[in-house]
């Protein structure tokens, strides 16, 4: 009896650690920590694939095994300082540079799209790698070199709409109720972006919708608008899709339309699908997955990146991650997206400022929109987009521009109101200050309501007294 007594007074072991998470949770800071906590490991994974999925293909092309790898840790490095400036920056100074990011990506997408629609109607030569050359600019599908420096626009716009979308709706306010608020001029630009993007992108212009999504919903839009956005989203990926077949984009004029290819690769059985076609980067992609098992073959250890997957450092890195480190390593990967989605979602509600709330939700729907999109076509359940992983994938602007998201996202945390207290109640030496990030400004004390004012009316007449 005293045994079962004991037994029953004995908390379990979820009992026990419950409290601790939620202490942790319940800290001023938690949110800050985990965001970079979460981000940091991602992009240490990152780096760590993309070097085992290049270096034998590098050292075979150039001998040198780590070319590739010193180029993605370059931009690492910048995206390390984007990380530092956008954690420094105060909200004011962010929604003033939002109309300027997202005029230079406008900028950027319409001499884009110019070069490869003169590269289909034949006024500008392709040379064997695609690449179409007026002057000093070069062009690539989603690449604009500007000289020696190539950025992809669509990423800037992304970063752009984020806060150029936040400061629009903040500054309506109440007002963001009727339905012409929306219609001027947020909606105009978001269907312009939706075709300067998707002109060459399907994949990008499905993470700005989703991006759109989350700023109206953190932005307490009715039910309705949603469907409205969604109608409107699916008429223009079908324009765009149709545009394919008359030379848009990678299309070739008369060709079997790649986009839908591509599309609907996934719905199709592996054993009736096409491996010269379409299909091949699917089915190499799985069977690189099914290689992996529980614990994968090892870190380097994996065969089928060196040629037979696809863009395997690129769009396809989630297959080469789960050949060499297995389910386990694949589980890991999404319990740190899901950490950053957790993170980020909870500096939104925690924020005071609309702004703030606003670009949070909306940065943080955008990059796991990307993670999901992207893990879901390498898996088979969703259809394949070309999107890199978010942090994991090789790529400069991509890269770049998701590290600066996350330090607005973790300048945003820091001004939290328990966190602004709790960081000015004890200040860290100035010298700190000076190199990582400034103190964030205190919350405005609540104003107690005002009493209401009494009026007497006289009987008859309705007039004040």
């Amino acid at each position: 009896m005293a045994d079962d007594r004991t037994e029953k007074a004995r908390p379990s072991l979820s009992r026990q650690l419950l409290p601790a998470v939620h202490g942790l949770l319940a800290r001023p800071l938690s949110s800050y920590y985990l965001l970079i906590a979460s981000a940091g490991m991602l992009l240490l994974i990152g780096l760590t694939m993309v070097f085992s999925a290049t270096s034998v293909r590098a050292y075979a092309a150039n001998g040198n095994a780590f070319s590739d790898i010193t180029s993605q840790a370059v931009f690492a490095l910048l995206g390390l300082v984007a990380f530092w400036v956008c954690q420094r920056l105060p909200a004011i100074t962010l929604r003033t540079l939002g109309k300027y990011v997202l005029g230079t990506a406008i900028l950027l997408l319409c001499l884009l799209d110019l070069l490869n629609a003169l590269k289909g109607l034949h006024v500008l030569q392709a040379d064997a790698n695609g690449v179409v050359r007026a002057g000093p600019i070069k062009a690539n599908l989603l690449w604009l070199y500007l000289g020696g420096i190539g950025i992809q626009p669509s990423e800037l716009a992304k970063l752009g709409m984020v806060l150029w979308g936040a400061d629009v709706i903040a500054r309506k306010g109440p007002a963001l109720g009727h339905w012409r608020e929306l219609a001027m001029p947020l909606f105009p630009v978001v269907g312009l972006l939706f075709v300067l993007v998707g002109y060459n992108d399907v994949g990008t212009m499905l993470v700005l919708l989703a991006l759109i999504v989350g700023l109206l919903w953190a932005a307490g839009v009715r039910l309705r608008v949603f469907g409205a956005l969604g109608v409107l989203g699916l008429a223009g990926i079908g324009l765009l899709i149709a545009a394919a077949s008359r030379g848009a984009g990678s299309g070739t004029d008369g060709a079997e339309n790649y986009r839908v290819a591509r599309l609907t690769a996934f719905l199709k059985p592996l054993d009736k699908c096409d491996l010269d076609g379409a299909c091949y980067q699917l089915i190499m992609g799985r069977s690189a997955i099914f290689e992996g098992g529980w614990f994968g073959v090892g870190l380097g250890k994996g065969a089928l990146k060196w040629g037979w997957v696809p863009e395997a450092e690129n769009d396809f890195i989630y297959s080469i991650l789960a050949e060499e480190l297995g389910v386990v390593g694949c589980t890991v990967v999404l319990a740190l997206f899901s950490v950053l989605a957790y993170s980020g979602f909870r500096i939104a509600r925690r924020s005071a400022d609309p702004f703030r709330r606003l670009a949070a939700a909306s940065i943080t729907t955008w990059l796991v929109a990307q993670a999901v999109i992207n893990m879901g076509g390498v898996v088979g359940l969703l259809p394949i987009t070309g999107l890199p992983l978010p942090f994991i994938s090789a790529g400069g602007s991509a890269l770049v521009v998701a590290m600066a998201a996350v330090g607005m996202l973790a300048s945003f945390a820091r001004a939290e109101p328990d966190a602004a207290r709790a960081l000015n109640a004890r200040p860290t030496p100035r010298w700190v200050r000076l190199v990582w990030a400034p103190l964030p400004p205190l919350p405005s004390p609540r104003r107690p309501a005002a009493e209401p004012v009494k009026k007497s009316v006289k009987a008859g007449d309705g007039r004040r007294r």
